[in-house]
């Protein structure tokens, strides 16, 4: 009877000493530096939003904002990405210090209408999350400067490849954090990580 108490008791002791390492590492996570990933000055943006409203640097300055690349028709990665997105929005829907901007890499096809009617069939708005469409070039320089992948691919289904990654800023528009799209985890994480610069 005695062993079986003192087996129990061992049990809860790791049990208990699991629990706290775990806490633990969460805590670290929590509070792990977020750091700036741009060296150089970030460049300027001009893109129309799905309201036909003008979306430039001067709309995130400010604001905590996550940026990614995507297309409507995307086959792949596009749907699960925007699930994992609208919890960010939906979290964050009547923040104003927030901001969500999802650029358009298919320009030939997402004109204004077809963004306009993406976002009522997610049911969201802007400005709070713009999805935004221009010039191709300026969109795929604007990926390549913020370091993610978006390029016309023939052999990727849908035509275009490109990065999973919601690119998390901070007030001045420096990158502070990439997340994997496709992951809840991740986007949780990123949510964390909004709540951290947030209350900088």
């Amino acid at each position: 009877m005695k062993q079986r108490i003192t087996t129990g008791i061992v049990a809860l002791l790791i049990l208990g000493v699991a629990l706290t390492a775990c806490k633990s590492e969460e805590k670290k996570a929590d509070q792990a530096e977020l750091l700036v990933y741009n060296q150089d000055p970030l460049p300027d943006f001009k893109f129309m939003n799905q309201d036909s409203q003008w979306v430039t640097q001067q709309e995130v300055m400010g604001k905590i904002h996550v940026m990614d690349f995507f297309f409507t028709s995307c086959p792949t990665i596009c749907p699960v990405m925007k699930a994992n997105m609208l919890t960010i929005y939906e979290k964050y829907a009547t923040d104003d210090r927030v901001i969500l901007v999802s650029h358009s890499i298919d320009t030939r096809h997402d004109s204004v209408p077809v963004l306009k009617a993406y976002a009522e069939r997610m049911g969201v708005t802007a400005p709070r999350w713009n999805f935004v469409t221009g010039d191709k070039d300026k969109i795929m320089g604007m990926a390549k400067s913020y370091m993610v992948t978006a390029m016309e691919d023939s052999t990727e289904a849908g035509g275009y490849a490109h990065s999973g990654a919601m690119i998390l800023f901070d007030r001045d528009h420096n990158i502070r954090g990439f997340f994997d799209g496709t992951s809840e985890e991740e986007t949780k994480e990123l949510s964390v990580a909004m709540d951290r610069l947030l209350n900088e």
